[in-house]
């Protein structure tokens, strides 16, 4: 068997009519994780959340990317995770340090008025906006895998198997789902959820992702039909932040840089690139935008 680690892996049991993806990150989990000192519960969620994506990236049809997004007013005001239909991921977790409740990984804890989305952002022809493709997640269970596998079965309608797990080294993720239709044989899925249910976190986060599926469903003679490396990237550029910054409007943008001592700084929360920009280069990027805007009308 292959070794291969940062890996998400589509195969098949063609026999029980069920398909799956196996998702395994390791360097790409780890570069997310340093880029801030997160606690413990907080940071495993995180992990749980960027496998949750990259197996939803080789799960759904996603031709730009895929996010799942965290909102609450509790501990976790938000968690953010991409993944990309190159295999780029990124993620980042913002606390709520007023909240009355402690951080946990019990997602009840979060508050009756937490929400949990799926996100798709396909390129659209002609260089029209993104088509966005949005599914709302009930938060009902305490984790987030069993999360996942009620949305599943209430927006799919189809037999679902979802186990999530995430440590300081690794976080790693496999969905199982029946296909549609009279595919496969009728005692299929039950028997591959039985074959699921003996994985533990543990085992999960040892073994690579073809490992794992022959260890598990060996005796289902499993087919690989699809493997895509992993890695950490930000889709952060100069040109998106320059339109971000033409989007707060010329006297913010002054603001900024007057408050920054002759320069407006711009971090990237999910990097850690760092942007400046000088009263010159603001004028001149509003100049354009102007510009831009002018011309507009005589194009269309």
């Amino acid at each position: 068997m292959t070794q291969a680690h940062d890996t998400q892996l589509r195969f098949l049991l063609p026999t029980a009519g069920v398909r799956g993806v196996a998702v395994h990150l390791d360097e790409t989990w780890q570069a997310i994780a340093s880029r801030a000192s997160y606690p413990p519960a907080a940071s495993e969620l995180l992990g749980e959340a960027a496998a949750a994506a990259a197996l939803f990236t080789g799960h759904a049809k996603v031709d730009g990317r895929l996010s799942v997004q965290l909102r609450s007013q509790g501990a976790i005001s938000t968690l953010f995770t991409e993944c990309t239909a190159a295999g780029t991921l990124r993620g980042i977790v913002r606390l709520n340090e007023n909240a009355s409740a402690p951080l946990s990984r019990n997602l009840h804890a979060l508050g009756e008025d937490a929400l949990l989305a799926i996100t798709i952002e396909n390129p659209s022809l002609g260089g029209a906006e993104p088509v966005r493709y949005q599914g709302l997640v009930g938060l009902h269970a305490t984790r987030l895998d069993l999360a996942f596998e009620d949305y599943f079965r209430q927006s799919e309608q189809l037999p679902t198997r979802l186990l999530l797990a995430c440590n300081a080294q690794s976080a790693a993720g496999l969905l199982l789902q029946k296909l549609p239709g009279e595919e496969g044989d009728e005692d299929g899925f039950r028997r591959a959820s039985a074959l699921f249910d003996t994985l533990g976190g543990d085992e999960l986060l040892a073994l690579p992702p073809a490992e794992l599926v022959h260890r598990l469903f060996h005796e289902e003679v499993p087919e690989l039909v699809g493997e895509k490396p992993l890695r950490f990237a930000c889709s952060c550029s100069p040109a998106r932040v320059e339109a971000m910054l033409v989007s707060l409007g010329r006297a913010e943008a002054d603001a900024a840089v007057a408050a920054g001592s002759g320069q407006a700084e711009i971090l990237c929360e999910f990097c850690g690139q760092d942007y400046r920009f000088d009263a010159g280069q603001v004028a001149a990027l509003f100049a354009r935008a102007a510009s831009a805007h002018a011309a507009a009308p005589g194009l269309q």
